[in-house]
């Protein structure tokens, strides 16, 4: 395994040319997370310096081991949600418990990432539809932008996790607004907003931190009631064991699933948009294995779970990084931070970090996709905006599980009850369409074509045989029917239990002398019916006009056959 991660990672492979890209890369990245390492922490419940340490060793542990050449890891917003929605129900905020809580889940994180990444269970993903993880990441968006709303405010009131008692808190201590605190926090939001507009490069975030940090401590704004970061301890982090009982662990657990999978999943797809742009190959389950190494062996360094970010891997590959170098660049600039310059950020105004938060989650809010769900696929709209309510009014965790339940139960509903088309053929060729599309498509003399798109299973088996009788029943009303032909070939499974109809069917229209015969069967779906004794003869038709035709000749040839057409004959 190890020898393949090896082969895909251009560390171990480097060459020159791509130094100088890396450098750029690297220190952009660098002067990036600094701020949003630290916003990302308040947001977490977490001390600023957690986000700090999350920046050096995940960094460097993924740089060996992933196979994206351009995905900046760290802290995230999505995952600094979910570990606040996890660990307050556990601990205070802020407090010695909450942080050991936090690392702990970390090391959770880590071992079911790795384990994934090693039993190849990346697919585990594809559970969660595109309008499930859209509409959590919206919602989830709005309750972090309405989270930051009180640092941005300078408003006194009570941490809490919930939308609805997040605003009425906000609307209940609104009188507590603190004019400086909107100063600052309004000024960085122009910061930020002018230079993405300026240059998506242009460190906006780390401009805003300095003018606000230089105005809050010039100004003595911190006797005017502007809550400031404070003292951040100097030094790297050391190592220490995570700290953990199995309680925690059972509390924790739905969590650190969660985290696992979005985190995974927001990391493949920025991941896979940068390995697509510059024409190389991405590995899931490596990426797995080094997402979690990375957060296994960060939770030795006092980390909160890290995952690959939408913001900052667009910086880096924009800013020019060929290979993960950049990102080791990019840890050795946090340590430096960290071991020199931490004293610096004392005065930087809370509020100036919440606008970072802000400005950061304004892109996930995807008015894009319900726009595009609304003109292409209304269900999916229905399911997007029921992961959006689930997590709103039930919470973060709730929201995803929901999400993944109606996804999956609207998945069964549908493939039990699969589409079924009525064939004709068309004019001078030997092709049969679905007669409801294809106005020129004409239904055959004496034969019913139906074409099934879907696998064939225990779940729509029966369903299939009700609506072969039901518009079996209709059509007879209109025309003789002496044959059913099934185009079998959007059919690619089926199962014994799906046969067992199959053959009650069957013998259900050989008592009203009809016929029953398939056309275009794939090789595994021939595969089973073999196995039947009814079904010896009944599928060797390679397309539909070959068995209409056949049926056709053979009922004129033998029209006084009691049985028109036997099974055995054909």
């Amino acid at each position: 395994m190890f020898n393949s991660f090896i082969k895909n990672s251009r560390i171990f492979n480097y060459q020159r040319k791509w130094l100088a890209g890396d450098i750029i890369a690297g220190i952009t990245v660098a002067v990036m997370l600094v701020p949003q390492a630290m916003a990302y922490a308040l947001l977490a419940g977490l001390p600023p310096i957690i986000g700090l340490y999350a920046s050096i060793v995940p960094l460097i542990i993924y740089a060996f081991i992933g196979s994206s050449h351009q995905m900046a890891v760290g802290p995230a917003a999505m995952v600094a949600l979910l570990i606040s929605a996890g660990v307050s129900q556990m601990a205070a905020p802020f407090s010695a418990d909450y942080v050991s809580i936090a690392i702990t889940l970390s090391l959770m994180v880590g071992v079911i990432q790795l384990l994934m990444g090693i039993f190849r269970l990346g697919f585990l993903t594809n559970f969660i539809s595109h309008p499930v993880v859209s509409g959590f990441t919206s919602a989830a968006a709005i309750i972090i932008l309405v989270s930051q709303l009180k640092s941005l405010l300078g408003i006194d009131a009570p941490r809490s996790e919930g939308l609805i008692e997040t605003i009425h808190l906000l609307f209940v201590n609104i009188s507590t607004i603190n004019f400086y605190s909107v100063l600052l926090g309004g000024i960085s939001i122009v910061i930020l907003a002018l230079s993405k507009k300026i240059h998506g490069l242009i460190p906006g975030a780390l401009i805003a931190v300095f003018v606000t940090t230089l105005a809050t401590w010039f100004f003595d704004l911190k006797s005017m009631g502007v809550n400031i970061v404070g003292e951040i301890p100097t030094g790297l982090p050391g190592f220490s064991v995570p700290s953990f009982s199995w309680d925690q662990i059972i509390a924790l657990l739905p969590f650190a699933i969660t985290i696992s999978l979005i985190g995974f999943m927001e990391s493949y797809s920025v991941a896979q948009k940068y390995a697509i742009k510059n024409k190389y190959d991405l590995y899931p389950n490596q990426d797995l294995v080094g997402l979690g190494l990375a957060n296994v062996v960060g939770s030795f360094f006092k980390i909160f779970p890290v995952t690959g970010g939408f913001g900052r891997t667009a910086a880096n590959a924009n800013a020019g990084a060929n290979t993960q170098l950049a990102a080791i660049i990019t840890a050795i600039l946090i340590a430096i931070t960290l071991l020199f310059l931490t004293p610096l950020f004392y005065y930087l105004p809370k509020s100036a970090l919440a606008a970072v938060i802000i400005m950061a989650v304004l892109s996930l809010i995807d008015i894009h996709e319900i726009k595009h769900l609304w003109k292409v696929k209304k269900s999916d709209l229905v399911l997007l905006l029921i992961t959006v309510a689930a997590t709103w009014f039930l919470g973060i965790k709730e929201g995803v599980i929901v999400g993944v339940a109606v996804s999956v139960a609207w998945f069964v509903y549908k493939t039990s009850r699969p589409h079924v088309a009525i064939l004709g053929k068309l004019n001078e060729c030997e092709d049969y369409r679905n007669i409801k599309r294809f106005k020129h498509a004409k239904e055959q003399d004496g034969v019913l074509v139906v074409r099934m798109d879907a696998q064939l299973y225990y779940a729509n088996a029966t369903f299939f045989k009700v609506t072969i009788k039901s518009i079996l029943n209709k059509t007879v009303k209109k025309r003789m029917i002496h044959t059913i032909v099934i185009d079998a070939s959007g059919i690619n499974q089926i199962d014994s239990s799906a046969v067992s109809v199959l053959v009650t069917l069957k013998e259900e229209l050989n008592k009203q002398t009809i016929n029953l015969v398939f056309s275009g069967v794939k090789g595994p779906v021939k595969d089973v019916l073999k196995l039947s004794e009814y079904w010896d003869d009944c599928c060797k038709f390679l397309n539909t006009h070959k068995a209409v035709t056949f049926a056709q000749s053979n009922y004129n040839n033998d029209e006084n056959d009691e049985n028109h057409i036997s099974g055995e004959k054909i």
